[in-house]
């Protein structure tokens, strides 16, 4: 599906010097002189590198349409981690470096949403929150409870995550998979 260049959002997945690339960030610019433009922020799916590209309202891109599919996290294996369709009960297995950051958060039965492009898969979806227990933290000092002061904690998974001061170990918290923050107290 062709789209102008100023339609280009950020999320968008577009086909641009012979790869696929994803929009990160969008700025459209409209320069006392000239035409208006859209500078946009690309990232490679396949590679992971940055380029920043100038597209004007006349020229055309080639959006990519997604496949995505729910898998479930079965287990991971050394480098190589499994997950299975949800659909037709198919195993595949992708490299732990080729999930990155994101694999931390991985736990067994976890639905996640893998996009794929010409059955090849391109991206990963985590949920956007997940439970965690804390192994360690520092103990709460009596009087500090100022609300601004965090402590930093440990979760189960080996993340560093800042804390309040009431939270403690054993507890488990909802973190936010996006930026590794503390969100609340688990239910």
């Amino acid at each position: 599906m062709k789209i102008n260049g100023n339609e280009i959002r950020p999320g968008n997945v577009i086909e641009h010097k012979g790869g696929l690339w994803s929009a990160v960030k969008t700025q459209s610019v409209k320069p006392g002189k000239g035409g208006a433009f859209n500078q946009v922020e690309l990232k490679n799916l396949i590679d992971g590198t940055k380029l920043n590209e100038r597209f004007r309202s006349s020229e055309t891109v080639e959006r990519v349409r997604l496949e995505q599919k729910d898998h479930q996290f079965l287990f991971a294996n050394d480098d190589m981690l499994t997950f299975m369709d949800l659909e037709n009960y198919e195993q595949i297995e992708l490299q732990s470096d080729w999930v990155g950051d994101q694999a931390v958060y991985l736990q067994d039965g976890m639905t996640v949403t893998i996009n794929t492009h010409e059955d090849r898969p391109i991206g990963i979806s985590l949920p956007e929150h997940v439970t965690l227990e804390i192994t360690e933290t520092e103990p709460t000092v009596k009087g500090q409870t100022a609300a601004s002061s965090y402590k930093p904690a440990v979760l189960e998974n080996g993340l560093r995550v800042m804390v309040p001061p009431f939270v403690g170990i054993g507890e488990k918290i909802v973190v936010t998979t996006e930026d590794s923050t503390y969100l609340k107290r688990a239910e």
